[in-house]
């Protein structure tokens, strides 16, 4: 079967799936192989399961709804490029270092206000993400958004070579995946891919002119750009305002016009994923008061900035994932918060390579001066470099689970902050 065939089957299927355990009657479950599985020993799993067929490079199974390939994860690149050769919409990438998922939903918001939007689904941000992102885009999407995330050089090269955006924006560069980049300067080479492509291609991108980093960037990479606080010839004023709750306040001026809005976002440092989408609404000429009214209906899910109240305390959940950036991002922002007792539990971050220990000191200076803060560090990174006896230690998420369990916490505004390998929603149920 070629690669046409295949795709007509996927077209005729009611989706995708890489995983039985999700699968829906009729979807094409693709047998993907990874350094922890191999999707091909359930392909008859997902034939009885009712899979209209199953794409697999190793099967000795022989049935009509099963497809042998050469190579699965090809196969599915293939499949994604060929569709994307049929979409003549803007595709928008987005990629940086923080904010990458948040600003791919606000931005979502703002556009679904002109037309149908699809996206990267959760981070599904990946080399096989990204391939299923595009191949699942509808015939009638108006904007397809997606998200790009790496951890070594080319990935982003790569995956725009798949998507080939016309629009993209790189919300920051700092430090995170230095094990696999081996520095910060190979950090920001692998994240400006996005702009060569852009020039490559043509495309325009998208940048915070208030960042001085980027905005030397994309006079080095790019030959089309539109600055965040200029998006369409009119010059475009948002900050933030003091309030008297916990969610990030939003003051902006535009066209003669004055606005203040509130959002359901926790962090000054969202203020720039703000930015970013009112920026593509503006550019794609969605009107003001509908771009106001998509970010400051936008919640916040999956433990990113998410607010998050028990029947004995307010937590701030933000341990999706965590860097030396947005960690300090984070703190600070608590830091500012007004609060009658406040708690800090903070997770290792991780894949920083030989620069580990030093950024988790970073973060432990910092915590110094936050007096009157009670505050738990978990993992072991954070337990070797703390050396301050009022601050507690565990060594993993199930150890501070129990511990505090047997506290009573009551009544404390907490913030969890942490990589996504430390598993600190584990801690929540105890709060």
């Amino acid at each position: 079967m070629d690669i046409n065939e295949i795709y007509s089957l996927v077209r005729r299927s009611t989706g995708i799936s890489t995983d039985t355990r999700s699968l829906n009657k009729g979807d094409v479950f693709f047998a993907l192989k990874g350094p922890n599985h191999n999707g091909n020993r359930y392909v008859k799993t997902a034939i009885d399961a009712g899979a209209l067929a199953a794409i697999t490079d190793e099967t000795t199974i022989k049935n009509d709804n099963i497809v042998v390939v050469d190579d699965v994860l090809q196969t599915l690149s293939q499949l994604a490029e060929l569709h994307r050769s049929k979409l003549s919409v803007p595709v928008i990438a987005i990629t940086g270092t923080n904010g990458k998922t948040t600003t791919k939903e606000l931005v979502t918001a703002v556009l679904s206000a002109k037309g149908k939007v699809h996206n990267t689904k959760g981070n599904f941000n990946n080399h096989i993400g990204v391939p299923i992102t595009l191949l699942t885009a509808p015939e009638d999407v108006k904007y397809i958004v997606v998200e790009m995330g790496a951890n070594h050089k080319g990935e982003i090269a790569s995956l725009c070579n798949l998507a080939k955006p016309t629009h993209g924006i790189i919300t920051n560069i700092g430090k995170a995946h230095l094990e696999g980049f081996g520095s910060y300067e190979k950090v920001i080479e692998a994240k400006t891919e996005l702009y060569r492509w852009l020039l490559k291609s043509g495309g325009i991108a998208i940048f915070n002119d208030r960042n001085h980093l980027l905005k030397d960037l994309i006079f080095h990479y790019v030959h089309k750009a539109v600055p965040y606080s200029n998006p369409a010839g009119s010059e475009m004023v948002v900050n933030q305002v003091a309030g008297d709750g916990m969610m990030l306040n939003v003051s902006t001026e535009f066209e003669g016009h004055q606005y203040a809005f509130s959002t359901n976002l926790f962090g000054d440092y969202n203020l720039d994923n703000i930015k970013a989408a009112m920026a593509v609404g503006v550019f794609f000429e969605v009107s003001f008061k509908e771009i106001i009214n998509a970010v400051s209906s936008y919640r916040p899910s999956n433990n990113r900035s998410q607010i998050m109240t028990t029947d004995r305390n307010t937590i701030v959940c933000d341990s999706y994932n965590a860097n030396p950036s947005s960690m300090m991002n984070a703190l600070t922002s608590f830091a500012g918060l007004k609060a009658e007792k406040k708690m800090i539990i903070l997770g290792d971050m991780l894949e920083l390579g030989s620069e580990s220990n030093a950024e988790h000191l970073k973060v432990i200076e910092f915590l110094k001066g936050m007096e009157g803060t009670v505050i738990h560090l978990v993992g072991p990174v954070f337990r070797s470099v703390s050396g301050i006896s009022y601050i507690s230690t565990f060594i993993d998420s199930d150890e501070a689970r129990d511990v505090l369990a047997k506290k009573e916490i009551r009544g404390y505004t907490v913030l969890v902050k942490g990589s996504r390998g430390m598993a600190l929603e584990k801690i929540y149920s105890v709060l």
